[in-house]
């Protein structure tokens, strides 16, 4: 997710406009300069493009292993936020008002606001970050990826899971009378035609819909309602992808699950489709095609590409840091699998090694999360807490990782 939102930052400010956000595989762009990593701020990488969005996935995926993130990681976040509630992608001078320099984005607040609501106690912060998100929601009901954009299939998807994290119906949350469900149909391809189901970013210059991967997950997700954390659901009404004239917002997230269960049919993972580039396995979308998999209910799909990461993902996370880490959790946790042992290796101690240290809870003190709808959450957890702090089991010892938006 790291570095998703990295190329979905450069695509909004025309940098990769010809590429769909979200599907660079690997280390984010670092600019010219040193940039200082602050106190509180997981991972060692420049966080120009990231800073948020990595911090937000971090603590996310802390409070669903059952952990408290550290104060001074939770401070850090809420010191990034504008004082009108929005959150910019980093901001190096937190002490200094934001003016016109600093330029808030929806997908960093919109990340920022499912962290806040998992961590507790920074209610107020969530608010002011929601209704900041209401204020710049587009006519079609969507969002785009910053205020005034044109909205896109992912940045709505986003949106969407903070506002349900909050407790508020995206149904409910409308701009000249739409809501974020009269937009994502528009970005639905129709099953007659090339990439039927799938979901795209924008139309193109032509108006043409062309599918996208990393959309058509996060698109799945939101036309469900539920944010980056989400557990396996009901298997959909047809396997197939389903004609219908208007869609509801079940049938794009069925169609988008049949796309996506097709596109790892065969070899478990999707490939990267940046132009220009020669197609490689790209293991951030296939971490968030798991959680979209198993959420729609296709489950032997999303362990199928679930067992790939496990033997493949390791050094990519390594690489990538603590939004890679937090992406494999999310994954382990939609298909029940243990992110202790993740191919030999605890996707929880390597992501707690990228920061300030939280503290393990009781089980009994953890609760579910509004972004979180698994009631067996209590369970999946304290397995993977048994795996995490039973210090004498030799195959946590390792370290592999995974991570991705």
């Amino acid at each position: 997710m790291n570095v998703r939102r990295s190329a979905a930052a450069l695509a909004a400010v025309g940098v990769l406009a010809a590429a769909a956000p979200a599907t660079a595989a690997d280390p984010s762009p670092t600019p010219s300069g040193k940039v200082t990593i602050p106190a509180g701020l997981y991972g060692k990488a420049d966080p120009t493009y990231d800073g948020v969005w990595r911090q937000s996935l971090t603590l996310l995926a802390q409070r669903t292993l059952g952990y408290r993130p550290a104060t001074g990681a939770v401070d850090w976040l809420t010191g990034q936020q504008c004082a009108n509630g929005a959150f910019a992608a980093f901001r190096p001078a937190p002490a200094k008002a934001c003016d016109s320099t600093v330029k808030p984005d929806t997908n960093s607040t919109a990340a920022a606001v499912q962290a806040l609501h998992a961590v507790g106690g920074r209610g107020g912060a969530a608010i002011k970050a929601v209704d900041w998100l209401k204020s710049v929601q587009n006519e079609d009901g969507g969002w785009g990826y910053y205020p005034g954009g044109p909205s896109d299939t992912n940045s709505t998807s986003v949106v969407i899971g903070a506002l349900s994290a909050a407790g508020t119906d995206p149904a409910d949350v409308r701009k000249a009378g739409k809501s974020p469900y009269d937009a994502l149909p528009a970005w639905s391809i129709p099953c007659d035609q090339d990439g039927g189901g799938a979901l795209a970013y924008q139309p193109d210059k032509k108006g043409k819909l062309l599918p996208n991967a990393d959309a058509t997950a996060a698109g799945l997700l939101g036309a469900l309602g539920k944010g980056f954390v989400a557990k396996a659901g009901k298997a959909p009404a047809k396997d197939a992808c389903a004609r219908a004239g208007r869609l509801t917002p079940a049938q794009v997230a069925d169609n988008a699950g049949a796309y996506l269960a097709s596109a790892v049919a065969e070899t478990g993972h999707l490939q990267s489709t940046l132009p220009g580039a020669e197609a490689q396995p790209d293991f951030g979308n296939t971490a968030d095609a798991v959680v979209a998999l198993a959420a729609d209910g296709r489950t032997e799909q999303a362990k199928k590409a679930y067992a790939w990461l496990e033997k493949n993902a390791g050094p990519w996370a390594t690489q990538s840091g603590p939004a890679a880490y937090a992406q494999l959790i999310f994954a382990a946790h939609a298909v029940g699998a243990q992110p202790g042992d993740f191919g030999g290796t605890s996707l929880v101690r390597s992501l707690n090694a990228q920061g300030p240290a939280p503290r393990l809870e009781e089980p009994a003190t953890h609760k579910p999360q509004a972004s979180d709808d698994d009631t067996n959450t209590g369970v999946w957890w304290i397995v993977g807490v048994g795996l995490v702090a039973g210090i004498g089991i030799g195959f946590l010892l390792s370290g592999r990782k995974k991570r991705q938006p």
